[in-house]
């Protein structure tokens, strides 16, 4: 809920002893007043009751933490903390919030950052009161640790796994509208029949049946060599006792996994014999839903590298080797002091863009280790490197490493036929190979399984060799520019129900195969037929460009609504403004290149199309409709 201002004009939010105040909190989803993207913005005051350090000792302190602050001067207190918002925003992660603003207001100050995550903005913009405010007072602040707790909140949120987050990061560098669908718990990218809707990389365009069938391991399997490709031998057993009859009949070692999982999860491999085997099939039943019947996959182990093949569109795109976590001795440290102090390299923050996860001790780990005759109390002699799972599984702290350009070209025609044979945007190829460089017909080779929801991080930030750029990949199958993403868009600062349906009929006689989203404040319209009217506006403007079908939007937003809700979405192909407010005027600020542009002020006529103006006056008792009506065609 949106504060309201204290009448107390020295202090709203703030202690006794804070130099500043911010107060007034408001987010929106879209281009505001304020700034031509999602937003949260607030005031910002001097509280007059404890007078700050100058400027330049804040900026000192602050910049040994973000050395780029320093690289500007400061003209207010507000300047340098919406600036010191918007780098700590990033949270360390490169995020691309960077925007931001202030502008006058009143006695206050009003301040725009950047927001995806109206929560994280919020605890970043208190995070920074409380820093300046320590530095007035000459304290210190846990940095490190806030920062954790804001990368924490980030990461739980719809936004922060790393696969949706690399996603939206390129839709947004790629001028691809997206926006998250609450309801179904899916990201929308592009408006109206230009859309694609989908979580992580699983799309609506992806057949559903398909990718059902790869996580029945078994019978993928099954169908894989039934086609001639190269998989273990093996069967499903429903018991230990099935588990250790199968295991003597393809021999020693083998491979133990639960057939519905995902991220390694109960995933055993070279298990060398009748106790190994055991401990497998706990772990395998273990990691099965309570609501899935045991049915656990005993193959033959096959020696070699663990690959992920990664095919987008049914075209081979990216290649990862996938070790297990490792850790290297210093001579004096125990596993458990080593493995403490990897995790604390930046590069295993475990957040949405770090290249590795933070080791996870578990069972499986302390039993391999006691494979080798070593604990987690264990002291390791220098550059002595111990691997502390057979499982290469990058969630519990595994190292991936580039491996596309290696590939021997029979690999890559045997990934792109086992993708041909699915209906899926993107599908993950586990092998095990001795080498990628030699082809799978003249080398140990075999695959392990499919999945039709792979991650990309592992391929866009690897922890060693070069970045594929796989989200761009991904996008591309649906849109070669974010032009292709975008249906057209008319936006009015007022338009009556009667001018609407006008504008619809207009439109529908020049395309009248065509469907219509239309609203203004008191309706909402596909083409003729007036539909349901959310009190929240913006609701309604999701709805229409949620509609697979809709070929156009036209929307009305007058000041009340942009003031209260902002936009939902940004970039019209024509704006028509009829005496608009200096904040109305904000949607010729979001047009998009090549806009046409329709303003009336009294009787007079300013039209922009193209690069051209014209300026003219109304005829006596000409309608301001027949000037935009004619526009249109333009747009169109």
């Amino acid at each position: 809920m949106v504060q309201q201002k204290s009448t107390d004009t020295v202090r709203v939010n703030a202690r006794k002893t804070d130099a500043f105040d911010i107060f007034n909190f408001k987010h929106y989803i879209g281009p505001n007043p304020y700034l031509d993207t999602g937003a949260l913005v607030f005031d910002f005051n001097l509280t007059e009751n404890w007078r700050p350090l100058p400027i330049e000792d804040y900026v000192s302190i602050i910049s040994d933490r973000h050395p780029q602050l320093s690289q500007q001067t400061y003209e207010s207190y507000a300047q340098l903390f919406a600036r010191t918002v918007a780098e700590v925003g990033k949270l360390d992660m490169d995020l691309h919030l960077d925007r931001w603003s202030i502008k006058p207001n009143g006695k206050y100050v009003k301040i725009a950052v950047q927001s995806l995550h109206e929560p994280t903005t919020r605890a970043v913009v208190y995070f920074v009161w409380d820093w300046f405010e320590a530095i007035t007072q000459k304290e210190d602040v846990v940095f490190e640790q806030q920062l954790r707790v804001l990368q924490r909140r980030f990461r739980q949120s719809v936004y922060g796994g790393p696969t949706i987050y690399a996603l939206l990061r390129t839709a947004h560098q790629k001028g691809i509208p997206t926006f998250y669908l609450w309801e179904e718990g899916l990201m929308q990218y592009g408006y109206g029949k230009k859309q694609v809707r989908g979580i992580a990389t699983t799309f609506d365009s992806d057949s559903h049946l398909d990718s059902d069938f790869t996580t029945r391991k078994d019978d993928c399997k099954a169908f894989l060599g039934s086609l001639g490709f190269p998989v273990p031998k093996g069967d499903i057993v429903v018991s230990e006792k099935e588990a250790l009859v199968v295991a003597k009949k393809i021999g020693y070692p083998v491979a133990v996994k639960p057939v519905i999982g995902h991220k390694g999860i109960g995933v055993t491999a070279d298990v060398q014999d009748e106790d190994e085997l055991k401990s497998a099939y706990n772990r395998a039943f273990e990691a099965i839903p309570e609501n899935e019947r045991i049915r656990i996959i005993v193959e033959k182990s096959i020696r070699g590298k663990d690959y992920r093949l990664l095919c987008v569109n049914g075209k081979f795109v990216a290649a990862t080797e996938r070790r297990p976590a490792s850790i290297v001795g210093d001579g004096y440290s125990t596993i458990d002091e080593l493995i403490e102090r990897e995790n604390r390299k930046p590069a295993r923050l475990d957040t949405p863009t770090s290249p590795m996860s933070r080791i996870q001790r578990d069972e499986a780990m302390e039993l391999y280790l006691e494979e080798q005759g070593l604990s987690l109390d264990s002291v390791i002699e220098r550059d002595r490197t111990v691997y502390l799972r057979k499982v290469a599984n990058l969630s519990a702290g595994g190292v991936s490493i580039d491996a596309t350009r290696t590939l021997h070209p029979d690999n890559i025609v045997l990934a792109q036929d086992v993708a041909q044979h699915f209906r899926l945007v993107c599908l993950g190829i586990d092998v095990i190979a001795e080498n990628l460089a030699q082809s799978w017909k003249e080398s140990s080779f075999a695959i392990l399984e499919i999945n039709a929801a792979p991650g990309v991080l592992m391929h866009l930030n690897p922890a060693v060799g070069e970045s594929v750029d796989v989200p761009s990949h991904i996008l591309e199958t649906f849109f070669e520019a974010g032009a292709d993403a975008r249906i057209p868009i008319i936006t009015f600062n007022q338009i009556s129900v009667h001018e609407l349906q006008e504008t619809i009929d207009h439109i529908l006689s020049l395309h009248p195969d065509w469907t219509i989203g239309a609203i203004c404040r008191d309706g909402v319209f596909i083409n003729r037929s007036k539909k349901f009217l959310h009190e929240d506006y913006n609701s309604n403007v999701q709805t229409l460009l949620r509609n697979p079908k809709l070929d156009l939007l036209i929307a009305e937003y007058e000041q009340d609504t942009l003031e209260e809700e902002g936009m939902f979405y940004y970039g019209s192909n024509m704006v028509v403004l009829n005496n608009p407010t200096e904040i109305e005027m904000m949607l010729v600020r979001d047009v998009i290149d090549g806009s046409t542009v329709v303003i009336k002020k009294e009787d007079n006529i300013f039209i922009q199309r193209q690069g051209l103006i014209e300026e003219y006056t109304l005829g006596e008792d000409e309608p301001f409709t027949r000037v935009y009506l004619k526009e249109i065609n333009t747009v169109l």
